[in-house]
């Protein structure tokens, strides 16, 4: 098995896991997300995993939603993403730190620099996680009476990629020459002023930071809907996406990759990890029941607000939760891209509401896996196999435990397979990734 087989591995950081109910269960340690000591055990386990990134997201709190659910969901409390990445930064040596940073609520000069920053302090580990922000109450936080309609969100977004790559752009790699006798502190002709002026933004440029140690920061997009894989076709490095049937993954990567082409890119330059939550146990069954324990802990109420989250931040509470989901659903102005699957979710097992939202709620719709640490691997092997992803993004239900598993149970059976590294293979990410250095434009 050659380098480039090798299996590409994310994760998310998310304290005490990515189950709904992690925090409730007896067996996470009683952090709070807010918590940095949480977050560099979390990363350390990652490293020592071999993973090749964490990211970390940034949702928004849901304060629109009923105090019955809200003050059940720990969402409602964490770190600023690029803060807690530029911490881990100095802490860890070799994983790639991505931080999420909103299209629609920041402005393009200010995510250029930051992240550009982030990659030299981190050595040419950075990527910034590309997202429009689906979550309309967090309009109110930003002089906004509403949120933007999704097609403006990603008008923005394709502008605001455009701005900040052009602003990575601004130096040459040896412009700084700090010539001491010239004297020059740069040469002039490395220099290279965008003056980008445009429907959203208005930038003139330079960017106040060298050129980074990878060319460009890695861009990471996880949009699923027409225009999010329009945009990640075109700009992204690494996307992000979500599907339960090895048809419906294998769909998306193609189409993925056929976009890319289209747009005069290398398919293999962009990489397709699909979201995967492993549940390891000694069996299947021990597996399946540690999972089935958890979902017994997830309040009713969180698991309909989660449910009108995924369907667009629609307002269910005037349909029956225990008759069929609705054919007359509204489109919502929340996040579109994940919506359909849990439709087609319901209506292929005949799910009531409740059955839907109790079913979702926990594993958040992604690909979830029951079984011992071979079961596992081939799980994963036969997806990366069918040609369903490039690699895969860890949602382990409960944290550290879920890594520290994975790294015991799953990495040695792959490592046997020739599917995954044995230590880690270059200093930068784009390094780890097999992705190209950006030339300038």
């Amino acid at each position: 098995m050659t380098k480039a087989r090798h299996i590409k591995f994310g994760t998310f950081l998310s304290v005490g896991g990515e189950h709904v109910a992690a925090w409730r269960h007896p067996d996470t340690a009683p952090h709070l997300h807010g918590s940095f000591a949480a977050n560099l055990e979390l990363a350390r386990a990652a490293e020592e995993a071999l993973l090749d990134l964490i990211l970390v997201a940034d949702v928004g709190p849901p304060i629109l939603a009923p105090m019955e659910s809200l003050s059940t969901d720990p969402v409602i409390e964490r770190l600023d993403p690029l803060v807690t990445v530029s911490a881990l930064a100095v802490s860890t040596r070799h994983i790639g730190l991505i931080s999420t940073a909103s299209t629609t609520f920041e402005q393009p000069y200010h995510v250029a620099r930051r992240i550009a920053s982030l990659d030299h302090v981190s050595g040419g580990r950075a990527g910034w996680n590309c997202v429009t922000s689906s979550n309309v109450a967090m309009a109110l936080n930003f002089s906004n009476r509403e949120h933007l309609a999704p097609a403006d969100r990603y008008a923005r977004a394709e502008e605001f990629v455009d701005v900040v790559r052009g602003l990575w752009n601004s130096w040459d790699d040896d412009a700084f020459v700090l010539d001491r006798d010239g004297p020059r502190y740069f040469e002039p002709a490395g220099l290279h002023v965008l003056n980008h002026a445009g429907k959203y933004f208005s930038v003139r440029g330079p960017l106040d930071v060298a050129r980074c140690p990878q060319g460009q920061p890695v861009i990471v997009q996880a949009g699923s809907s027409e225009p999010g894989r329009a945009l990640a076709a075109r700009v992204a490095d690494v996307v992000f996406t979500t599907h339960t049937t090895t048809e419906a993954a294998c769909a998306f990567y193609a189409d993925i990759k056929a976009r890319a082409a289209s747009y005069g890119r290398d398919p293999d330059s962009v990489l397709v990890l699909l979201a995967l939550m492993p549940s390891i146990g000694p069996t299947e069954a021990e597996a399946k029941e540690r999972l089935e324990a958890l979902d017994r802990l997830i309040p009713a109420p969180i698991a309909l607000a989660r449910l009108s989250a995924k369907l667009g931040s629609i307002d269910l509470s005037g349909y029956d939760p225990n008759a069929p989901l609705p054919e007359d659903l509204p489109a919502g102005t929340g996040m579109l891209s994940r919506r359909q699957p849990f439709i087609d979710l319901a209506k292929r097992e005949g799910l009531t509401m409740m059955e839907l939202a109790a079913r979702t709620a926990g594993n958040r719709g992604h690909w979830t896996v029951a079984g011992t640490g071979v079961q596992i691997a081939d799980a994963i092997q036969q997806r990366f196999e069918a040609g369903a992803a490039d690699g895969f993004l860890l949602v382990p239900p409960l944290s550290p435990s879920g890594l520290g598993d994975f790294g015991r149970e799953v990495v040695p059976v792959l490592q046997e397979r020739g599917l995954y590294r044995t230590g880690y293979d270059g200093a930068m990410l784009r390094e780890m990734l097999g992705l190209p250095r950006p030339a300038m434009a």
